[in-house]
């Protein structure tokens, strides 16, 4: 994989010697995904993201399992932050998934994620992340309510997420949200990627390029994971 792309990777593995293994091997900073609030996991993975200094998923779960409660999975946040800073991990280090819940099954998913990142970023100063199309599961065209989210949870504090990069329609909404949040300054990335746009006939929209840079520098500042990824969505 390395030999084909220049991004860092993401090294996700339930088996601590494979991510060791990886860690050994991979180039830049790479990041760890994940670990999870339960003692035996936080006990494994924190000593090597120490070891190897590279940034770590927090999923915001432990034992118990998901709570549907946004104040429990706010906690789990907090402790797992807290261990790492025994670890002499920083925070800004620390992406957090607050676990996005289905829209369509929980009414108020779409308020309780925003309310989690506000709090998370402010009070925890972690750097985030989620799946964001979770919150369109089971609905119909789930991609126009994954764009409507994504400038949502930008202006909530999100730093990154897991997408898909080539889907115009989410993409355009990641650039337009990192204007108006002022994390692209002065519009570069905005003017670079739409400066020769022009309206299809009939005023129908077509797609912009995909090749941009995103403007940023959220987790893992060092090696190569500050430029080149247009799903992260913000400045850590």
């Amino acid at each position: 994989v390395q030999g084909l792309v220049d991004l860092p990777l993401s090294i996700d593995s339930s088996v601590t010697a494979a991510i060791e293994a990886a860690l050994k091997v991979a180039k830049g900073r790479p990041l760890v995904n994940s670990v999870t609030g339960e003692e035996e996991k936080l006990e494994a993975i924190l000593p090597l993201v120490k070891k190897y200094n590279v940034p770590v998923v927090a999923i915001s779960n432990d034992e118990t399992g998901i709570s549907m409660d946004p104040d429990v999975r706010f906690a789990v946040a907090k402790k797992i932050v807290e261990r790492c800073a025994d670890f002499g991990i920083p925070a800004h280090d620390v992406v957090v998934d607050p676990l996005v819940m289905p829209i369509g099954a929980l009414g108020d998913a779409g308020r309780q994620v925003f309310a989690l990142l506000r709090r998370l970023r402010e009070e925890l100063k972690v750097n985030t992340t989620c799946g964001l199309s979770n919150i369109s599961f089971g609905l119909p065209h789930r991609h126009g309510i994954n764009a409507a989210f994504i400038p949502m949870v930008i202006g909530a504090g999100m730093t990154s997420a897991i997408m898909n990069p080539v889907r115009p329609q989410e993409m355009e909404a990641v650039r337009g949200a990192n204007v108006l949040n002022g994390t692209d300054e002065n519009c570069t990335n905005w003017i670079r990627t739409y400066k020769d746009y022009k309206p299809a006939e009939g005023g129908q929209a077509v797609a912009a390029p995909t090749q941009v840079n995103a403007p940023g520098d959220g987790a893992g500042n060092g090696g190569r994971r500050r430029g080149g990824r247009e799903a992260r969505m913000g400045r850590g």
